[in-house]
């Protein structure tokens, strides 16, 4: 059978293989696209748009929980999880159909199906076979498999987003971004919540003060965490699940109605054939140069979670597929820039981060200013009745630039996206500072994280 022969082939329709298709359509290059599930990918039908919908909720529990500081008299908030997870799935219901019908307009084919490479150039398909001239690998992410006896009793993030019936104990094993944004719903709708991580911080890649922070705030809503943790098995004991784990050199056990993976995604290119593609790659992500090419085969491209040197979130994905699809047209010109770009851990209150740790910028070895602020006590956080609100600033001494910035509280998801843009764009943090913003606001509070006003 003859192989049908396109520009580009994309492997996955979430955010990265969708980011590909403006400029190779544009172009006039033929293009087809392969995705297994929804269009769209984990993003907005698994993952951070139907999250957000349960996150809200929280919020909103939140601030019932404050209303008595503003001499407001509420009775106990009553949440019908079924009702949520009902009003979130239709929220979402209509994305992979609209994604679908924006392909169309772009005149992308999109084939549904398990892709894998027949050969350097080309990708079979179910009985189909198709020839590319470039071949884009954009296939996602997957739950972390845990090495762990009666591991299959685990629940991921999908079941989360779709169970009706709210657990009345949860235990997660892995204390990242998954565990703390799900525990901080469960807790706050009534359940029983612990994490159970094996290093000795939570969220490791972030900054460790950031984290204390957060984690106090965690416990203060009940939720247990315990670190250094090393979990032995799982098992299913009268109708709950029983997990034992080592804590401090001493075997504890503790039971729940449900076991949640909480150890982070993986890239999703085990199934690909690889091998067969000529595309070298390292636990499970792909060997790339600085313009996201394959660097054993010039004809594939890669964007999203499988690149391995960049965070494994929706907004890069899509960037990244955008400057993929520019070096496709134009050829491999174009390099991502990583340097202010932010992302949030969507509890409540959220922590949010962009740039370097101050352990990380201190490694840098150059010299630098670190203005940290516990704001609990200023008019803005008391106005709010904040229960966190918390800001560590470094900025590098001898050029005056913002090295990173990190946010617990303090509407910090929206305040990062600022030190963000001066990451950027090269604005110092005098300029920050001696900007006038909108007064009382959350923003104008930045100029005293800077150490003066």
């Amino acid at each position: 059978m003859s192989a049908d022969k396109f520009d580009v082939v994309i492997l996955g329709g979430g955010n990265a293989g969708i980011g590909v298709t403006g400029s190779v359509r544009r172009a006039g290059m033929s293009v087809a696209m392969i995705e297994s599930r929804d269009l769209g990918g984990t993003c907005p039908n698994r993952g951070c748009t139907p999250k957000k919908i349960l996150v809200a909720a929280g919020h909103a529990l939140h601030e019932i929980e404050r209303a008595g500081v503003h001499h407001i008299a509420v009775g106990k908030p009553k949440l019908d999880w079924a009702a949520l997870i009902d009003r979130e799935k239709d929220m979402i219901k209509d994305i992979p159909e609209s994604l679908a019908r924006a392909m169309t307009r772009r005149q992308v084919e999109v084939i549904k199906g398990q892709a894998v490479f027949a050969s350097p150039n080309s990708i079979r398909v179910g009985s189909r076979t198709l020839e590319a001239k470039h071949i884009v690998i954009a296939t996602g992410s997957k739950p972390r498999p845990l090495p762990i006896p009666g591991a299959e009793h685990m629940i991921t993030s999908d079941e989360i987003l779709s169970e009706r019936e709210l657990p009345g104990s949860v235990i997660f094993v892995g204390g990242g971004v998954i565990s703390l944004e799900f525990g901080h719903v469960y807790a706050r709708a009534g359940a029983d919540v612990t994490i159970l991580e094996a290093l000795p911080q939570l969220l490791p890649a972030m900054d460790a003060d950031a984290v204390a922070q957060l984690k106090a705030e965690s416990e203060r809503i009940g939720i247990r965490v315990k670190t250094g943790v090393s979990v032995n098995r799982i098992e299913r004991i009268s109708g709950k699940f029983c997990v034992t784990f080592v804590h401090d050199g001493r075997e504890q056990a503790l039971e729940a109605d449900r076991v949640v993976n909480g150890a982070g995604r993986i890239a999703n290119v085990d199934t690909l054939d690889l091998e067969a593609g000529n595309v070298a790659h390292s636990n499970g992500r792909i060997t790339v140069d600085a313009t996201l090419r394959s660097t054993s085969n010039p004809l594939v491209h890669v964007c999203g979670d499988a690149v391995p040197i960049s965070p494994q979130l929706s907004p890069i994905a899509t960037y990244e597929g955008d400057i993929v699809g520019r070096n496709i047209v134009e050829g491999p010109k174009y390099s991502p820039d990583y340097a202010g770009m932010a992302t949030s851990v969507y509890t409540v209150p959220s922590l949010s981060a962009v740039g370097l740790t101050e352990a990380a910028a201190r490694q840098k070895g150059s010299a630098v200013d670190v203005h940290v602020n516990d704001m609990l006590g200023w008019f803005s956080a008391r106005t709010y009745a904040e229960t966190v609100a918390w800001s560590k600033v470094i900025v590098e001494k001898a050029t005056d630039r913002i090295l990173g910035a990190h946010f617990v509280g303090h509407a910090g998801q929206e305040l990062v996206n600022i030190f963000g843009l001066a990451m950027r764009f090269g604005i110092t943090a005098t300029q920050i500072r001696e900007n006038v913003y909108a007064y009382p606001t959350f923003a104008s509070d930045i100029k005293h994280m800077l150490g003066r006003g």
